[in-house]
């Protein structure tokens, strides 16, 4: 496994590879100890980072791999549906697999466990009643992502 810092407008993350596949992005990482290594997939990652947060890239063509239930990976993949700058509820996830909007907390759940945020944009999950809800990165950080796709959104 790989891994790379970066500061990002919503503080420092580390993007973690392996196999030729990102396999995470952590919040609120400490800048590194050591000095950078060169790893090409780590490479790109970080430029397609920099190119989101300065508005220039609105989709991610990296290659993912995250371990989780496979009802988890349906909700991180119907998550990849969700076009940049627009956002759907917990229940709309729900229904678009199939289910009844009353397992919209399971959704909930499924979507807290992403361990790839921004690249499977659950920051584009909102309430119901169209508030922001719940994110693993924090309210700030999902705000401001969503202000970045869509300014004065929230």
């Amino acid at each position: 496994m790989t891994t790379r810092w970066m500061d990002s407008p919503i503080g420092g993350l580390r993007i973690h590879a392996s196999a030729g596949l990102i396999t995470a992005i952590d919040f609120g990482a400490g800048k590194p100890r050591r000095t950078r290594s060169s790893d090409p997939l780590l490479d790109r990652a970080e430029q397609q980072l920099s190119e989101y947060f300065a508005g220039e890239r609105t989709t991610f063509d990296l290659p993912l791999a995250s371990e989780g239930s496979e009802f988890q990976k349906k909700v991180w993949a119907e998550l990849q549906r969700i076009p940049y700058g627009e956002t759907a509820s917990y229940g709309d996830i729900a229904r678009r697999l199939g289910y009844e909007p009353v397992i919209s907390r399971a959704v909930g759940a499924a979507n807290g466990a992403n361990p790839i945020p921004i690249l499977v944009p659950c920051h584009r999950v909102i309430g119901a009643d169209g508030s922001l809800t719940g994110y693993a990165g924090g309210l700030e950080r999902k705000k401001t992502l969503l202000d970045l796709e869509v300014p004065g959104l929230f």
